[in-house]
């Protein structure tokens, strides 16, 4: 019950931050700023959709760890921070308006990629909180490689668009 009852929750909140994604993507394009790395969005796509789709096939049913449910929930005021510093430029793709400086404000000011660190440790936690550590530990090993790629990518379209500042 409890597993299926924060299930929802996160793909309620999951879906709702697509949406706003897809808002500010099409914003963001609209005034000229274009994509890098959209050859492995697919992927990360792929591996957030496996994720929650391997919680909701074996989580119900499973007891509950309080701790990492806990820890869990402490991080989505820390999900909102981020989302609220990026405001209009956040996405779940790279999008990049060139001639915009970067952000460094909220949790920017102190660390270069909060978001994706947030989101490592939610997919640790969340599984760890119904004792599915073989899901915590694929699952994050997979982001682990597809965010060395990322942020590979996203490093070069800021400092591409760095260079086309006014």
């Amino acid at each position: 019950m409890i597993a299926a009852a924060v299930l929802a929750l996160v793909t309620l909140q999951r879906l709702a931050e697509l949406a706003y994604a897809q808002r500010n993507t099409r914003r963001l394009l609209a005034r000229g700023a274009r994509e890098a790395g959209a050859g492995h969005y697919p992927a990360i796509v792929l591996l957030h959709t496996g994720w929650l789709a391997a919680l909701w096939i074996l989580a119900p049913g499973q007891p509950v760890s309080w701790l990492p449910l806990l820890l869990f929930l402490l991080l989505q005021p820390v999900r909102l921070w981020v989302l609220l510093a990026l405001g209009e430029r956040w996405t779940t793709r790279i999008i990049v308006l060139p001639g915009e400086p970067l952000v460094r404000r909220g949790p920017y000011r102190f660390v270069k990629h909060p978001n994706y660190l947030v989101v490592v440790a939610e997919l640790i936690l969340l599984p760890l909180a119904f004792g599915l550590w073989e899901i915590a530990l694929v699952f994050t090993l997979a982001k682990l490689a597809l965010l060395w790629i990322r942020i590979r990518a996203e490093e070069q379209a800021l400092a591409g668009a760095r260079d086309h500042e006014p």
